[in-house]
């Protein structure tokens, strides 16, 4: 077991009650005080032992067991520079525009502390605004890891204040591309349900609709996603959507509702693997999300600037694959995408 400075250690024992439980649900319903993502860093550090034995989160009870939890402050995490190459699409003296790969974390958190958009900026030396967090220095709004897109970034505390405001004031024209699973009924529509945390899987967010029979919904806060349908390819859905507010997950949440979940997103319900005909397409690996175009006014000069960041190689490549194995004409997809390659 690692050694901590004034660790706080807890016993626990399994009853004959906690038998096939997984390792890492029990500890955490014996010490609400730690998150799911908590225990099983401690898990994975050797600081959960069963029987004086380190073991698995997977690690399934058989009752009786005696297990010890060595609960340590996590170290502090320092937003550092790192050489990590970025697609730049817009900059000047107040702020820029990131193409943000999927793959890439917006900033450190819980679990991660390398390879973010934060960690390459600060390696391009950039000057950021400082927002009163220093691991989101510039950080004016977030993408979703496996999201790709247009992401601004403050460079002063000026710039970043009215960045700010505008976002708030849903002055910032967001417009995303998805692919989802299922055919749309009609051509276009708006998803007003309510998002907030799921009450049982804490991972993820859910939205509030009349069908929704889980515990309730906590903290749900009014959301509005408008879509139309650019094309539809086999048992698929090719979606233009424009965000009007800035909910947690709230394009994968809407859709999800809609019983059309993102492809390649299987924490909202998306096959692992998309089948068309006799074809198994090869896993994605990503969500089929991309953050397309931007439209923002200048904080500084007031000017109006459009950005479009277009579709990702390995977005347009599953296209073409998806199409081959439809029998669908790739010129049609590319038609509805203009804009948008």
């Amino acid at each position: 077991m690692p050694t901590t400075p004034n660790p706080i250690i807890r016993e626990l024992a399994a009853s004959s009650d906690d038998s096939g439980t997984r390792l890492d649900r029990f500890v955490a319903a014996q010490c609400p005080e730690l998150s799911r993502t908590r225990v099983q860093e401690l898990i994975e550090s050797g600081a959960v032992l069963v029987g004086g034995q380190p073991a698995k989160a997977s690690y399934r009870l058989r009752g009786g067991e005696q297990i010890t939890v060595q609960i340590s402050e996590r170290p502090p995490i320092v937003a550092t520079p790192e050489a990590i190459p970025l697609d730049v699409l817009y900059e000047d003296d107040d702020l820029l525009a990131i193409n943000k790969p999927a793959g890439m974390t917006v900033h450190a958190g819980a679990g991660v502390s390398s390879g973010t958009l934060v960690n390459a900026l600060l390696g391009r030396g950039q000057a950021l605004s400082q927002g009163g967090d220093p691991l989101r220095p510039g950080i004016v709004h977030r993408l979703d890891k496996e999201t790709s897109g247009i992401i601004l970034v403050a460079k002063n505390d000026a710039a970043h204040a009215k960045l700010g405001e505008s976002f708030r004031r849903r002055a910032i024209k967001k417009m995303y591309v998805a692919l989802v699973h299922g055919k749309m009924k009609e051509k276009s529509g708006r998803i007003q349900f309510p998002i907030g945390r799921d009450p049982i899987r804490r991972t993820r967010m859910a939205a509030q609709t009349k069908s929704w029979r889980g515990a309730a919904i906590v903290g749900p806060r009014a959301a509005r996603t408008d879509w139309q349908v650019l094309a539809t390819i086999d048992d698929t859905t090719l979606l233009e959507l424009q965000l009007h507010t800035g909910r947690t997950h709230q394009i994968r949440v809407h859709c999800a509702a809609l019983k059309h979940p993102v492809v390649g997103d299987t924490l909202y319900g998306a096959s692992p693997k998309l089948v068309v005909g006799k074809t198994t397409l090869p896993p994605l690996g990503r969500n089929f999300l991309h953050a397309a175009k931007l439209a923002f006014t200048q904080p500084r000069t007031g000017a109006a600037i459009e950005l479009r960041a277009p579709l990702p190689p390995e977005l347009r490549e599953f296209l073409q694959e998806l199409c081959a194995a439809a029998g669908e004409s790739t010129a049609r997809i590319d038609a509805s995408l203009t804009g948008y390659l």
